[in-house]
Formats: structure tokens, sequence, C-alpha cells
């Protein structure tokens, strides 16, 4: 018989050991997972399962609502506008007559409703350019102003403007362009009387005047978003560019609109969009006249479908102004997108 002590502890079994380890660096980690979540799995029950399935679904049956009102006062306005756009109809009759691509033939040759697309055009050299240049100004002083009351006034007249509604700027600013309104007024205090006119019922200076509406619309809400961009850029970037000798246009080019990127595609994006869909200002300051020297698409499209009654050409031209926008729009963002990461 063999002694209880010559048998010893029991030895591992090498060949289970290496089993173990090549299949579990086999697996991974998420082989593991999976196979953790299968046994999880056959661990429940049919009503823990049901649970966690309805859990899944639960998001969106939470977003339902918010999808139904999108779909039927977004989707369906559109895919109707889309649909009207291909006949002749005066939006009241029965009767509507399929008339194809004429409507949007007329949008792109017809002169009252092209002027209109350049116009549209034009706004954005006052309603994008203009407003985030004074934007990158007055960042760049306001970021020299230290904390306190003073800056704090300024920043608030600064974006004074972007509350009021369009509407209500724009019958102020009607009644400031009149020939005794405010702006020639000033004009006669300061020896300039002969520049004094009428200028929104001028066919050369009534689209520029609007234009600086837009201007002065825009520009609070560009100052804002690029004065909180250029608080997030660090002090120390500007501290080294003084050190290498950098000027303050140096430092601009250098150091701040490298760190605007983002803000100022921001500020670009939505100055061109309220560009190209401009109405209440325009409308209610203009009309789109004097003549047509000031018509927009959007006071257009009003006209054709409530005062002319063309509900075709309407929608037609409002399906042409929204590929005009996404096709603007669209490179902006694949650019400054393209830039941050860059």
């Amino acid at each position: 018989m063999l002694a209880v002590g010559a048998i010893g502890p029991p030895q591992p079994v090498r060949g289970i050991e290496k089993v173990n380890v090549v299949t579990t660096t086999s697996i991974g980690e998420k082989g593991a997972q999976r196979a953790l979540l299968a046994a999880d799995a056959a661990t429940l029950g049919p009503g823990r399962r049901r649970s966690k399935r309805w859990r899944r679904y639960a998001g969106w049956l939470f977003a339902l609502p918010a999808l139904l009102f999108y779909g039927i006062f977004e989707l369906h306005p559109i895919i109707s506008a889309v649909n009207y756009s291909f006949y002749k109809w005066d939006g009241i009759s029965a009767v509507k007559k399929w008339v194809g691509l004429s409507n949007y033939v007329a949008a792109l040759t017809q002169p009252q409703q092209l002027s209109s697309l350049v116009h549209a055009f034009v706004f954005i050299i006052f309603f994008t350019v203009l407003p985030v240049t004074f934007g990158l100004i007055v960042a760049s002083v306001m970021r020299t102003v230290k904390p306190g009351p003073y800056g704090t006034v300024t920043r608030t007249l600064v974006f004074l403007p972007q509350i009021l509604p369009g509407a209500a700027a724009g019958v102020a600013w009607n009644w400031m362009y009149s020939k005794d309104g405010f702006v020639n007024t000033v004009l006669h205090w300061v020896g300039l009387g002969s520049l004094a006119r009428g200028w929104v019922g001028s066919f050369t200076f009534a689209l520029p005047a609007v234009g600086f509406v837009g201007t002065w619309l825009s520009t609070g809400l560009c100052s804002v978003l690029l004065m909180a961009g250029i608080g997030s850029i660090n002090p120390s970037l500007y501290e080294a560019a003084k050190v290498d000798g950098a000027g303050i246009w140096h430092q601009f080019r250098q150091v701040t609109l490298p760190g605007l990127r983002q803000q100022i595609g921001v500020c670009v994006t939505i100055t061109v969009i309220a560009a190209l869909s401009s109405f209440d200002v325009v409308y209610l300051m203009t009309q789109g006249g004097p003549g047509y020297s000031t018509v927009v698409p959007g006071v257009e499209v009003y006209n054709l479908a409530f005062n002319d009654y063309q509900i075709g050409s309407a929608c037609a031209l409002a399906v042409v102004l929204a590929v005009i926008v996404i096709a603007v729009v669209a490179p902006l963002q694949r650019f400054f997108r393209g830039t941050d990461n860059g």
C-alpha cells in the first residue's frame, strides 16, 4: 500500500490551464461580453425579457408626440407645397391644372421672381459679411476691457437689437428713414443736408437702407457669440504672441481667428439663412418697393399666393428658395467643420 504522505498535494492539470488561457484569449473582451449577456438572458424569465424589450422601445414612445407634431406641421406642408408647385391653382377652386415644371421655369426666368433671388444674395452682404466683421471687431475690443459695469453695459447695448422683433425694427427704421426722420435730421446737424432723402422711397438706396437694418439686427448676435468664443481662448496664447513680437493685427490673425472658427461658422450659418429667407423687415418697410427694387423671395411668395392667387407659382418659388438655402448652407457647414477638424 502507498503511504498517504507519498501522494503529496494535488497538482494542477496543465492541459486544462492551457485550454482556459487559449479560450479566454481567443474570445477577447467582446466575446466575453457576449457570453455574459447570453448567460444573463438565459437566466431571465419571460417577464423580464419583455420588460427589457419594452425599455428598448420606450424612447420612441416618448418621442412619438414630437414626431407626430413635426410630421403634421412640417413634413405635410412641405410635401403639399412640392405637390402644388406642379399645378396652376388659385387656392380656392377645386380645379387644378397640371403644368409640370412651368412654375419652376418661371421662378428662374421671370424677371420679378428672378430679381427677388438676386436681392436675397445681395442681402448676404448686409446680414452676414458686415455683422460677422463688426462682431469680430467688437469681440476683439471687448477682450481688452476689464470685467466690470462698463463691460456689462456695453454687451447689453450690443445685444439689444437682437431682442427686438424684426417687425418692430422694420417699423422703427421706416420712421427714422423718412424725410423728417432721425437719419435725415442727423445729416442736417452735421452739415450733410444735401445727402438727406427719402431712403426707402429711392430706387437706388432702398435696398441698402433695408439691408442696413439687417446688419443692425444681426450684429448683436454675432458679437455675443464671438465674445463668448474669444473668452474661451487660452490667454497664454496671446502672451506668447506678444513675447514673439506679434502686434495687434498678427494676434488677431494668428490667435483670434483660428480660435473662433466654430463660432464664426455658427454666425455665418444663422445669418445666411436669415438673409435668404428674410421677409418681415422688408415687407413692413417697403413691401418690395419702390417697384421691385427690394423684393425678396419671401415677399414675392406672399404676393403670388395672397395677392395674385397663384398658389402653384408661389410654392415653386418657395421650393427653389429652400433648395438654394440647403445648397448654400451645406457647403458652409462642411467647410467650417473641415476647417475646425483640421
